[in-house]
């Protein structure tokens, strides 16, 4: 049984291997060992996210975790995951539409056993490592930005390299809205945010610290929605990676599926055809 639905992972998968390169063996006798297929290695990757395992518990005669690792960090270096998320986010912008105009800010605190650079003394989980997201949406809830850093630094500081990567996707989706709206709770309620997002010409709409406000105020819940679709993946609830590259390649690969599963369930309703489920349901 395959970690993800099928019609979320093959259409991921025939994507991913689309955008690698064609791979050139310069041995000149060959090599007596063969290598392995990019799908097996890339569907054991997509376990290692789900279930948050070690790559030796998914490793097995086919596939070893060795080379799970150097596979990975092959298609880290190529930067082809990252490819993938921004081509998704554009799939997304033209069959349904991003909701640019309302944005909403968060930060997310997971475990980090094992460590490493984006691991800090975690303010809610009795000083162990930790791990945060800052994270970034549109009005729907699919993510924009997600940019790890250690549980210990706060939100706010987090939220100017944020925003700096949002104005990055312009590249991608073309221009962005001139006056967007902020959805923000009271961490981030400091003057230096606010002057930080007048200059920006971003239109703030933070909670005041000390007040009680429901999270539906603002629409903030739709970011902390995300936040929990992003942590039903083992790998980023409880992140046993060290490099912040590798974390960054299972954020993004985690953010794929988010959109694309947002995709199919909105389609659904949009367009029709002649494979079209009976219902928007995804099995």
């Amino acid at each position: 049984m395959p970690a993800v639905p099928s019609c979320l992972l093959k259409p991921v998968r025939d994507q991913f291997l689309a955008l690698l390169p064609a791979r050139e063996d310069h041995h000149p006798l060959g090599c007596h060992n063969p290598r392995i297929a990019d799908e097996v290695v890339f569907d054991r990757l997509v376990q290692v996210l789900v279930f948050g395992c070690g790559y030796e518990r998914v490793a097995d005669g086919r596939c070893s975790a060795t080379t799970l690792r150097r596979r990975r960090d092959e298609w880290i270096a190529l930067g082809v995951m990252e490819q993938l998320r921004l081509l998704v986010l554009s799939a997304y912008d033209r069959m349904i539409g991003l909701e640019l105009d309302h944005l909403i800010a968060d930060g997310c605190i997971t475990k980090a056993p094992a460590g490493g650079e984006c691991a800090g003394r975690s303010p809610v989980d009795r000083g162990k490592q930790g791990l945060k997201r800052s994270q970034l949406t549109e009005a729907q809830g699919i993510p924009l930005v997600t940019e790890p850093a250690p549980a210990n630094i706060r939100d706010h500081t987090l939220l100017p390299a944020t925003l700096d990567a949002y104005r990055g996707l312009g590249n991608v989706l073309g221009p962005l809205p001139e006056h967007p709206r902020l959805g923000l709770d009271a961490g981030y309620d400091y003057r230096p945010v606010r002057d930080d997002l007048a200059e920006r010409g971003i239109d703030a709409r933070i909670t005041r610290r000390g007040m009680k406000v429901p999270i539906q105020a603002g629409g903030r819940w739709v970011v902390e929605r995300t936040n929990s679709w992003l942590n039903s993946f083992g790998k980023l609830r409880r992140c046993t990676e060290r490099r912040k590259a590798a974390i960054e390649f299972y954020i993004a690969l985690a953010c794929i599926f988010v959109t694309i599963r947002h995709l199919i369930r909105k389609a659904w309703t949009h367009y029709r055809w002649d494979t079209r489920p009976r219902t928007p349901r995804i099995r």
